[in-house]
């Protein structure tokens, strides 16, 4: 998730945990490869998962570690929201980068451009690439080289209450206008605001955008076309939604709002992805599990779609430890690991075989959300495309708080956007 920008309030950098006693720093030796071949030396990881999830990637990577004895694994659980300029700094001033960091899928083009990622073709790091997911694949490539190894799949969808809208007597809308209408029952019927609307995260302004018909840039074409009717549109459909009640908002910790909205009750409904599946049910509002239902996220007045998320591994070229750090993310990209992760996370893999294994087939989760990463709409995997999101982020504010009409907004973001891309239109 995970996902997009996903605006996580940003705390501090968590202290490196090392897995097993070791000193900090590189490895050993220049290629982490002792005199007999045998991997050793120091490879330290940076996960980016949340609170729910950190906990089980730890085991997985101290899994590495059993396998490789003579490696130590220093482990480190860097905040989603510090990451992309944590590593940028640390990275640009030579100092502190990890060896191997869990990277958002729009970031690996603009790390690559900055020449801070470790190409990956001709590596062990990339393994078995045929069993990868083809639409998992294209995030990891900038100007003909791999620069990453798919983890993590996913995208967003509608978590809704069964209860409530049971107790509201309403179905699951299939579109936002649908929601509207609804919204007046649920909250007649249960007292609950039908929809969290995370208006503090760009990320999740998409599914509006794409339920017109638009997109931020052809990047084929190099075209701007986040200022068009479609994006217009979507402006005036998150402002609708917070004006008649049906959605509640906050300008900041989006993140944790929804959550705990969710899982109180006090909402019906929020758009999200399966980083959160396990968060929600920790709620009393799922004390019984199957109360949390999952659908597609609402279309538009034109169509329907949701942004392709997810997480790449990736390698720092600075890295004193190369081979221990290859051997690291083909260890934690395999079908293995990424079968205990789906087991015990729900989280989507990016290895088609994956999906054969009867557990993961089966698992209630990966049956919706499977078909919709597959229908998922791509993102520009362009240097900028992590830039893209922050100046939605500040129209979607004006729109929200009044300040800017959504004609306005829409202006400003294709401005913002044509000063950023210099060759588009």
């Amino acid at each position: 998730m995970r996902r997009g920008i996903r605006g996580v309030t940003a705390t501090a950098l968590v202290a490196g945990l090392a897995l097993a006693a070791t000193a900090c720093g590189g490895g050993d030796s220049s290629d982490g490869a002792g005199s007999g071949g045998e991997l050793s030396g120091t490879v330290t990881f940076w996960d980016t998962s949340n609170d729910a999830e950190k906990a089980t990637y730890r085991k997985l990577a101290e899994g590495f570690q059993k396998e490789h004895p003579k490696v130590h694994v220093k482990y480190v659980n860097v905040p989603f929201g510090d990451a992309n300029a944590k590593f940028k700094n640390a990275a640009g001033g030579n100092s502190g980068a990890p060896d191997v960091m869990r990277t958002e899928v729009a970031w690996v083009a603009d790390f690559a451009n900055l020449g801070y990622l470790a190409p990956l073709d001709g590596t062990p790091a990339l393994d078995k690439t045929d069993d990868y997911l083809p639409q998992a694949v294209g995030s990891t490539k900038f100007k003909g080289k791999t620069y990453a190894a798919p983890q993590v799949i996913d995208t967003l969808a509608l978590f809704y209450n069964k209860k409530l809208l049971k107790d509201a007597g309403v179905e699951v809308p299939g579109n936002f206008a649908e929601l509207a209408t609804a919204a007046k029952k649920i909250k007649a019927k249960t007292g609950a605001t039908a929809l969290y609307l995370r208006g503090d995260d760009p990320y999740w302004f998409l599914p509006y955008l794409y339920g017109e018909g638009g997109n931020m840039v052809d990047a084929r074409d190099k075209v701007v076309e986040i200022d068009d009717g479609a994006g217009v549109k979507a402006f005036k459909t998150i402002k609708s939604l917070v004006d008649s009640k049906a959605a509640v908002t906050d300008a900041t910790d989006g993140q944790e709002n929804q959550l705990r909205a969710l899982k109180d009750g006090t909402v019906a409904m929020a758009v999200d992805g399966p980083w959160d599946i396990e968060g929600a049910r920790a709620g009393k509002s799922f004390k019984d599990k199957k109360n949390l239902g999952v659908a597609p996220v609402p279309g538009g007045s034109t169509a329907q779609g949701s942004p392709q998320g997810g997480w790449n591994l990736s390698v720092y070229a600075g890295s004193k430890n190369l081979q221990a750090s290859y051997a690291f993310v083909k260890y934690m990209s395999s079908a293995k690991v990424q079968q205990q992760t789906n087991e015990q996370l729900s989280l989507l893999p990016t290895r088609k075989s994956v999906y054969e294994v009867p557990a993961v087939k089966n698992n209630e989760m990966v049956k919706f959300f499977k078909p919709a990463v597959d229908g998922a709409v791509q993102r520009p995997w362009i240097a900028e495309g992590n830039s893209l999101f922050e100046p939605i982020k500040v129209q979607m504010n004006k729109v929200l708080t009044g300040s800017a009409t959504p004609e306005q907004a829409a202006k400003a973001t294709g401005d913002a956007y044509r000063k950023l891309l210099k060759d588009y239109k």
